[in-house]
């Protein structure tokens, strides 16, 4: 990764905390790469980031990395998905928020509620909120008194699409709506490997001139890959799916179940390898068919490379970035057989897939590159700390 440093010209340096669960090098994520590449693009304007984290394995405690300083304690549990520290995260989170000139938030990690709850710390907060407590809906009742308590604590509350700001329910609340505003989250193009390790198609047997659907992102319950499987028996093409998770095993056998023979697995690929998969795909497929994909950074991705998309309207920010008959398709949820119409019709009409890329890249360019990223948000936290 290209080492990113602030513009010398830029107005005085602000020191912004980030705020979240897991990072890097822990096992990849989409919310992870948005942390990123947030620091890499407000890092142009000025912004000197850290990011607080928590991690099963925190040695070294401290990292440096191209994009930000990374504090890291230990995680002891991780229920629902809920990482948990012991009392070193509590005391590390009180010397790193006395070191900041702003907090970000990002949202749900109910442990950083209480950090904020029990250090109150005297630094300007922002909250980037990603998703609503979808599954864990006990839990999220529990938690609902402390979420409500940090939201409204917050000086601004970031959306990442206007239909998440519209459709969320804690979001249009009247009690913090007037705090909410849309800045997308984005990519710079300038931080991603310019050559692709095309070996991937040596490994897993496919050529790269042969037209494939592509999945890319961690095998989790929310992504809709069973339905994607289902439809792969349709379609006169490879589906190759990439990454690893929970779901991987049922998947697996879910094609052998379906007969689904030209559905293929990868594992786990470096970032050169993600830079083939996405340079050659003939489009990107995100099934996503609950709500927990709030927004779906793989499909920046696919327009940051000019491919079309498919993706499932689920009143989420995956619509706002695939714009449907612009940028590709956004088909109904739950349904193999949208999923299997829409990839046969940009297999058997070229022009179209390659219009649709154009457009991709072109909607990708102007709401999430990495400039319009970076400027919005140095832009947030300079006003809060104003």
């Amino acid at each position: 990764m290209p080492h990113y440093t602030p513009d010398l010209n830029s107005i005085k340096p602000i020191n912004v905390g980030h705020v979240y669960r897991t990072y890097f090098p822990d096992p990849p994520g989409g919310l992870q790469e948005a942390i990123r590449q947030i620091c890499l693009a407000t890092g142009q304007h000025g912004v000197l980031n850290s990011i607080y984290t928590l991690s099963p394995q925190p040695t070294p405690r401290i990292l440096t990395r191209p994009e930000s300083r990374v504090i890291r304690c230990r995680a002891w549990a991780a229920p629902a998905s809920c990482d948990l520290g012991g009392f070193s995260a509590f005391t590390t989170f009180a010397r790193f928020a006395r070191e900041v000139d702003v907090l970000h938030y990002l949202f749900p990690w109910p442990f950083a509620d209480l950090l904020h709850a029990t250090i109150r710390p005297d630094r300007p907060a922002v909250m980037t909120y990603i998703s609503d407590v979808v599954r864990q809906r006990r839990l999220g009742a529990f938690y609902a008194p402390m979420m409500w308590r940090t939201l409204r604590q917050m000086r601004v509350i970031v959306a990442n699409s206007p239909t998440y700001a519209r459709t969320s329910p804690v979001l249009s609340h009247p009690s913090i709506r007037d705090k909410v505003r849309v800045i997308p989250l984005g990519i710079d193009d300038r931080s991603y490997p310019n050559v692709g390790d095309d070996s991937i198609f040596d490994r897993i047997g496919i050529s790269a001139q042969e037209p494939f659907f592509l999945f890319i992102g961690v095998l989790r319950y929310y992504k809709g890959l069973h339905f994607l499987v289902q439809a792969a028996k349709a379609v006169r093409a490879k589906v190759v799916i990439a990454g690893t998770g929970p779901e991987g095993e049922r998947l697996q056998s879910l094609v052998k179940e379906t007969d689904s023979n030209n559905v293929v697995f990868t594992g786990q690929v470096t970032d050169t390898e993600k830079v083939a998969l996405l340079k050659h795909c003939h489009a990107l497929v995100l099934p996503s068919h609950l709500r927990s994909e709030a927004f779906g950074m793989v499909l920046v991705e696919a327009a940051m490379f000019g491919r079309p998309m498919i993706s499932c309207e689920i009143g989420t920010g995956t619509s706002y970035v695939n714009s449907h008959e612009e940028t590709g398709f956004v088909v109904p949820p739950t349904s193999p057989d949208a999923l299997a119409q829409a990839m046969n019709i940009l297999l058997t009409d070229n022009s179209l897939a390659t219009q649709m890329g154009i457009a991709a890249r072109f909607r990708y360019e102007q709401l999430f590159s990495g400039p319009a990223l970076g400027l919005a948000y140095a832009e947030l936290y300079r006003e809060i700390t104003e």
